[in-house]
């Protein structure tokens, strides 16, 4: 198989989950983000916990964490993976024309596969519940630029954007 063959599909074409087992484990680490466009006024109504539905970092938050947990549960051949941490942090920038709100994943752990998926899981599902939770205030939010921002660890090696 050459460097650059899917991993994910078998000699027939078929999808196959990798198998990993006769890997070593290793420290791995991933961060992604996912930004949250929306006016100002949303954001600053964020930010000062004004919400009528309650904190909504703290529930994006508390998504993203479970989300990066489950991500086998949404990812067909994700493998499941003992997360050791995972961590999600906003960053706000308030703009004259727009709010921005840059939400990141962090994920650790030791294993035999890499945590990308975690952490774009984590960053995906955290910009969700920002939607959903502010959706009755502003329904014209976007969420874009979810990507991976660095990767540590195993055989593809270091990545960062």
């Amino acid at each position: 198989m050459s460097e650059n063959s899917l991993t994910h599909i078998d000699a027939q074409g078929h999808a196959s989950m990798v198998d990993v087992s006769d890997k070593s484990a290793s420290f791995r680490t991933a961060s992604a983000q996912a930004t949250v466009i929306m006016q100002p006024s949303t954001l600053q109504m964020i930010l000062d916990n004004s919400h009528k539905k309650g904190d909504v970092l703290a529930v994006a938050r508390i998504a993203g964490i479970q989300a990066a947990k489950k991500t086998a549960d949404l990812i067909p051949l994700c493998h499941p993976l003992m997360l050791s941490k995972v961590a999600i942090e906003f960053k706000p920038d308030m703009q004259p024309e727009q709010g921005v709100l840059e939400i990141v994943c962090s994920c650790k752990l030791s294993a035999q596969t890499g945590v990308e998926m975690e952490a774009l899981t984590g960053a995906s599902i955290a910009a969700l519940t920002v939607y959903d939770m502010c959706k009755a205030v502003e329904k014209g939010m976007q969420i874009q630029n979810t990507r991976l921002l660095t990767k540590t660890g195993g055989k593809s090696g270091d990545f960062s954007l």
